[in-house]
């Protein structure tokens, strides 16, 4: 097998067991990645959605605004001093907050409203022109709320398309790059240890033949010596001395004759 598409590894069981720790480390993490996937490419798909109809509503309120401003100047006049001069704080603000999705953090603006704080406005327009200027200003104020609202998502939409393009990178890259080199790595592996156990067998094979030949050889010898002693020795066992009989022998004999 080549080695270019494996983990250079020495097979033994232990490089096995890691391996196989490894795949399914692996299948487990690509699952997991394809399942945050799919949730930020629905999430993804519905703030364009939001995107597009914002969009479409940002350009009627805008119109609506500036026609506003129109006929409030048209009523009132010039009110541009006078507005500069009344205004001493801000009357809108926007904090930032995140919203976890599938454990990405989505920057998103809210409007943060002060129901206490008054309006410094309210006198401006008292001689004429005062319904209008409060019309404009409520318009307004719509239009930089559909303004907030716009940016929270574009920026949540640029935000989730570079998370997306990420983790379809891993995704791909688990998929068809760590799991099949892992995968030829255990396959390698396997056929290696495989290898190593018919080798085994066949010199435990050989061994245990070869002891079987020197055993027989052995006894082949044994057989062969003994065959040649009886060769040199014919009488060796015509020449053995007698065994002597003990007293006790003698004396049995006697008594059987003697009572017979």
């Amino acid at each position: 097998m080549s080695g270019k598409n494996r983990i250079p590894i020495f097979p033994t069981r232990m490089a096995l067991t890691t391996m196989k720790s490894k795949l399914k480390g692996a299948v487990t993490g690509h699952s997991l990645l394809k399942k945050k996937s799919d949730a930020l490419t629905i999430r993804f798909r519905a703030i364009l959605s939001k995107i597009l109809q914002n969009k479409q509503l940002m350009g009627a309120t805008m119109r609506e605004a500036s026609f506003s401003l129109a006929a409030a100047k048209y009523a009132a006049g010039e009110i541009a001093h006078t507005v500069y001069e009344n205004t001493t704080t801000a009357t809108m603000r926007c904090r930032l907050a995140n919203e976890n999705v599938a454990g990405v953090h989505l920057p998103t603006f809210e409007r943060i409203k002060d129901e206490g704080a008054s309006n410094p406005q309210e006198l401006t327009g008292l001689a004429k022109g005062g319904q209008q200027i409060n019309k404009s200003r409520e318009q307004y104020v719509k239009a930089i709320e559909s303004l907030i609202e716009l940016a929270s998502l574009q920026t949540a939409f640029i935000t989730l398309d570079e998370v997306i393009r990420t983790t379809n990178r891993r995704v791909n890259a688990i998929e068809y790059v760590v799991k099949p080199r892992i995968e030829n790595t255990i396959s390698y592996i396997i056929a290696e240890l495989d290898e190593g156990d018919r080798e085994e067998f066949y010199r435990l094979k050989k061994v245990q033949g070869k002891k079987k030949r020197d055993l027989a050889a052995k006894e082949a010898e044994k057989a062969q010596k003994k065959e040649l002693e009886g060769v040199l020795n014919p009488g060796s066992s015509r020449h053995q001395p007698a065994q002597q009989r003990t007293i006790l022998e003698e004396g049995e004999e006697d008594n059987l004759v003697l009572f017979s």
